[in-house]
């Protein structure tokens, strides 16, 4: 059983806004008794309380989340914080540089890592893959 105070309620807004009913609704009402305890905690804690936080704009907050979960190697979370990091005004290009940028700190696979989750979410999402103007040498031939 949830307890729906205000954390909950302010965590399953955010989630809604960055994920849509499938990462709101559909994971916490849909919890069993393994994962129950761990939706109240993303929901309640994580977007209820710390992605609240006013030092950093939920923008902010989305491009760091991407790019801890691509330099640590999370491509599910990677995929799903593309999603919300769209709906939180990151653009494509943005989210692109930051995967280009993991190279050099977190190496080329988990830079390819990042860069296969978005070509997969901006498929989903109808994002062009030539961002700006940077197509391969194959593509401006």
């Amino acid at each position: 059983m949830v307890i729906k105070d205000e954390l909950y309620d302010v965590g399953i807004e955010q989630r809604r806004h960055m994920f849509g009913q499938a990462g709101a609704e559909d994971q916490t009402d849909n919890t069993s008794g393994l994962n129950d305890k761990i939706q109240d905690f993303v929901t309640r804690y994580c977007f209820g309380d710390i992605w609240q936080r006013p030092h950093l704009s939920p923008t902010e907050r989305s491009k760091v989340t991407f790019a801890m979960l691509v330099a640590t190697g999370k491509p599910h979370e990677t995929r799903i914080h593309a999603r919300g990091a769209l709906a939180n005004g990151v653009s494509p290009v943005e989210l692109r540089e930051i995967a280009i940028h993991a190279a050099l700190y977190c190496g080329i696979p988990a830079a390819v890592e990042g860069l296969n989750a978005l070509e997969e979410i901006f498929a989903e999402k109808g994002v062009s893959l030539d961002l700006d103007g940077e197509g391969s040498q194959e593509e401006q031939q």
